[in-house]
């Protein structure tokens, strides 16, 4: 069994209750209904399913799971690829919000959009001062796709700590 078969078997909320009421000790149907509140047709599909998967074995009355098998799976699943592990939160708004390096659009929520924003304050150096017309220059590029407008965007920066101003003059701060 492969790790996607596995992770199959167990997406389902009905089959994961069923799997753990066997694992907490459950060996017949109307056990596992017991411990999961399942109806009873509910309970024979999630069965169904887990043998099929090799997650459970036994018939009414000796079910049980396959913990050898699932030892062996563990021990036998290669490390996860880099398309395998979880995507970190920013990984994922900035694949969200952004294309081929320009902005699709600005998320609505504050904590998506502040790392959106923490990523496009990187394009200035820290300790540089910049004119407001090369900060408006810079910000076009990022807005080449139509996702938002510069001055939203300019604004958003200075909102949020990231880019300072004084007398149409910005830097980075912090």
């Amino acid at each position: 069994m492969t790790a996607q078969v596995l992770a199959g078997a167990l997406a389902d909320d009905g089959r994961r209750r069923v799997f753990a009421a066997i694992v907490l000790g459950a060996t017949d149907r109307a056990a596992v209904a017991a411990r999961s509140g399942l109806a009873g047709r509910e309970v024979v599909t999630a069965l169904r399913r887990l043998r099929d998967a090799g997650l459970v074995t036994g018939d009414d009355g000796d079910l049980a799971i396959d913990g050898g098998w699932l030892r062996e799976a563990a021990r036998s699943a290669p490390p996860p690829t880099d398309a395998e592990r979880p995507v970190a939160v920013g990984e994922r708004v900035l694949r969200t919000f952004l294309r081929d390096g320009v902005l699709v659009g600005l998320p609505a929520q504050r904590s998506r959009r502040r790392v959106l924003l923490e990523h496009i304050a990187g394009s200035f150096e820290p300790g540089e001062r910049y004119p407001e017309r090369a900060v408006d220059e810079a910000l076009r590029g990022w807005c080449a796709a139509g996702g938002s407008d510069h001055v939203t965007l300019r604004r958003y920066l200075v909102d949020e700590g990231l880019l300072a101003r004084e007398r149409g003059v910005y830097w980075r701060a912090g």
